[in-house]
């Protein structure tokens, strides 16, 4: 089964993969019902959940009933235990849109849902992530979550991200991050398919994020806290939802200025008080 379902994410491009799903999830559904793994999202629990990876393949990873992942599942838990994500009136940007949530999103009566994307047949506006068509401001909540890795120009983006979100806004961007790298390594002039899968670890991605894509974000205007939220969850909960131990979540604020200036005001408090103290 690795080796089948390696070869058709291999071979199918993405958005033919979202429009087969569709009509896949209900067999596959039937087919994994058991009582060892849950998906948090929809409830359903199964025997076994799917392998998937481009390369190498995770075992017990793609849920069936939503088809999420270790990172949706993580980050469906908080939203759900940290945030008033589901409870709250909020204006949402949601780019290139999970299918995990999409439906359930869509659904939530609190929320005012826009999904964007450039190639995805489920995105209500088609639109580059460099060049959003979006005023100034606009949107409480954002989420990007492993789309920045597949932008040539990431830092345009993330620029694009932080002018549409309202001051005070939040939002969380994942991205692929190997945690043993200090430096993100990339290099434009690979092209080839062939060769980006073997530098990058995808066929579609410009690179391979480490630990300073968190100061990426941040000189690009955002606070940045690096949450790991499976701390707070028992090794039992980790095994049975699926979840990869100790991933970060990037959970991104857009400060107002008065809030700003305020922040600015704590610090050069503090460390006056620190050279007091010498």
């Amino acid at each position: 089964m690795k080796s089948a379902f390696k070869k058709v994410m291999n071979t199918i491009p993405r958005p033919w993969l979202i429009r087969l799903s569709f009509a896949a999830r209900p067999v596959l559904i039937w087919f994994f019902k058991g009582k060892n793994f849950t998906d948090p999202i929809d409830g359903r629990s199964y025997h076994n959940f799917l392998p998937y990876g481009y390369e190498n393949q995770r075992k017990n990873a793609l849920s069936p009933g939503t088809l999420s992942l270790e990172r949706h599942r993580l980050l469906w838990l908080y939203l759900r235990d940290e945030t008033d994500f589901f409870t709250s009136n909020y204006k949402v940007l949601h780019m290139a849109p999970e299918q995990a949530f999409y439906e359930r999103f869509r659904k939530l009566g609190n929320l005012d849902y826009t999904t964007c994307d450039l190639n995805s047949p489920i995105a209500d506006v088609k639109a580059d992530i460099k060049n959003l068509p979006f005023p100034d401001n606009s949107f409480d909540v954002v989420f990007c979550n492993h789309v920045l890795e597949h932008i040539d120009d990431d830092k345009k983006a993330i620029s694009e991200l932080y002018r549409v979100m309202k001051p005070n806004g939040w939002g969380i961007f994942q991205v692929p991050i190997r945690y043993s790298l200090l430096e993100t390594f990339e290099d434009p002039t690979i092209t080839d398919k062939k060769e980006r899968k073997e530098k990058f670890g995808q066929y579609d991605h410009v690179r391979v994020y480490g630990m300073d894509y968190y100061d990426r974000l941040r000189e690009m205007g955002f606070v940045v806290e690096e949450v790991n939220y499976s701390t707070q969850l028992s090794d039992e909960e980790i095994r049975r939802y699926g979840l990869e131990k100790n991933e970060l979540l990037p959970v991104v604020r857009k400060i107002s200025e008065s809030n700003s200036k305020n922040f600015t005001r704590k610090i050069a408090d503090w460390f006056r008080g620190k050279k007091r103290m010498t």
